[in-house]
């Protein structure tokens, strides 16, 4: 039962953050949201920060499901290539906005939110010490260029046009090329 409790007040947290657009979570208002009194919420999470730090996990949690479910297992078996590449295709197609980028812009400065970010995804980004330099380059300019492409989209700000996302792939698949395949 407590599961579902914090399970439900983490998704009506992000409701109110997509309602508005990437606002600010309150526990005011997101025990409102999910028909609890505040001291109710606070019984799952008794802090902002500790409601934060439950929202963004869940994020985080779901872009880990995301890029499993492409590549197909664990990051652990996998190479370099296939684990960016799974990152890649999560943040050219997932449905992402305002919301998502207030989640991660939030957590750059709170060092708990971004332990989250990095415990969540450090398997699926560490490229190993071994590889060649220039693999090294083409892999982290990939996701460097998800990493710009998801934020752009999630903002709307110079947003890329619907016709470019299959070039853009395109040129996403040639950096993403694995050379021992």
């Amino acid at each position: 039962m407590a599961r579902d409790g914090k399970r439900r007040i983490i998704n009506g947290a992000l409701e109110l953050l997509r309602a508005e657009g990437g606002g600010s979570i309150t526990l005011d208002a997101t025990a409102r949201q999910v028909g609890l009194t505040k001291p109710g919420l606070m019984y799952h999470f008794p802090t902002k920060e500790a409601l934060m730090l439950a929202v963004v996990d869940h994020v985080a949690a779901e872009w880990v499901r995301s890029m499993a479910d492409r590549l197909g297992g664990s990051p652990a078996e996998a190479s370099a290539s296939d684990r960016i590449r799974a990152y890649v295709e999560t943040a050219f197609t997932g449905r992402l906005d305002r919301a998502d980028f207030a989640i991660f812009f939030d957590a750059v400065y709170r060092d708990a939110l971004t332990e989250a970010w990095e415990r969540r995804l450090r398997p699926w980004l560490d490229l190993p010490d071994d590889l060649p330099d220039s693999t090294r380059a083409r892999l982290t300019a990939a996701r460097l260029a998800a990493d710009g492409y998801w934020i752009a989209v999630a903002t709307g700000v110079f947003a890329p046009a619907e016709r470019d996302h299959a070039p853009l792939t395109a040129v996403m698949d040639t950096l993403l090329k694995d050379e021992n395949h």
